[in-house]
């Protein structure tokens, strides 16, 4: 069995001794590689994947590009970038091999949209700030995409988004047409009528309007943190973090204190919590 495993450790080494030309650090490359991955003698999980199969990995590393960026690692984000682009040559491949397009033809589309979408630098469009940059923007898009309605432009939010980024383009998308509270305090005044209207419908016991008035309040809640200019995502994320902080913090002491955490009482694990909050 040993002799096996060297053996088969020798052919490796060959292999990427032979192949050391092809990682050359280029966008061809990596292509190829893929082709390669792709192809007759190729990896069969590689060869066994489709578009759908590979969109949890998608959605993966690209909060795993996220996570290096909230983390300032710039070697990881410089490691998950790959992983992303990794992605879109996977997909532009099995594209090509349905005979739809090519990882060309994928740049050639993003860089005519970039130059398009830019008139302001590329063109005679003058754009001095960043909210002129931005409406500019919104503007060729809307005439790429011949959307002519304020519903349409809300419609081709895509669905698979997280709800508190889709709630708050949405919103957006309201709001640049004037549908919008004239101030936050109305905004506010809407979340604390949608959580008595939640907590009424609670006592009904009645599981669809309970779901249907949580919606509700989150939809609110999302516009507050809009008028607020605060992203609702990034900073339901940040608040996830600072829990599982302030979580480990009271896990750790019950272990010093007491015999585990399991062994304590609400009141206990909130005074520890109390705690926590002096370092998260």
């Amino acid at each position: 069995m040993k002799n096996e495993e060297k053996n088969k450790k020798c052919i490796y080494d060959e292999h990427m001794d032979n192949n050391k030309n092809n990682i050359n650090g280029s966008l061809s490359g990596l292509v190829q590689i893929l082709k390669q991955l792709r192809g007759e003698q190729g990896c069969p999980w590689d060869k066994a994947q489709t578009h759908e199969s590979l969109k949890p990995c998608f959605i993966e590393e690209t909060y795993e590009v996220i996570d290096a960026i909230d983390k300032r690692d710039m070697q990881s984000l410089e490691e998950e970038l790959g992983d992303v682009l990794l992605q879109v040559v996977f997909h532009a491949n099995m594209a090509e091999e349905q005979g739809y397009f090519n990882m060309n033809d994928v740049i050639n589309t993003v860089s005519k949209k970039m130059l398009y979408r830019h008139p302001h630098v590329f063109g005679n469009v003058d754009a001095e700030n960043v909210d002129q940059a931005i409406t500019t923007w919104e503007e060729m898009k809307s005439n790429e995409k011949n959307k002519k309605s304020y519903t349409e432009k809300m419609q081709e939010i895509p669905a698979a988004l997280p709800a508190l980024m889709k709630s708050y383009k949405v919103q957006k998308k309201a709001a640049d047409v004037g549908f919008d509270w004239e101030h936050i305090d109305s905004a506010f005044e809407k979340v604390r009528e949608e959580t008595s209207e939640l907590f009424e419908i609670y006592q009904t016991g009645d599981t669809k309007k309970i779901e249907e008035e949580s919606g509700d309040l989150l939809f609110a809640v999302v516009n507050v943190a809009r008028f607020l200019k605060v992203d609702p995502e990034i900073a339901l994320n940040a608040t996830i973090k600072k829990f599982i902080n302030r979580f480990n913090y009271i896990e750790k002491e019950a272990k010093s204190r007491f015999k585990g955490i399991e062994a304590m009482n609400l009141e206990e694990m909130d005074a520890l919590w109390e705690e926590s909050k002096k370092f998260f």
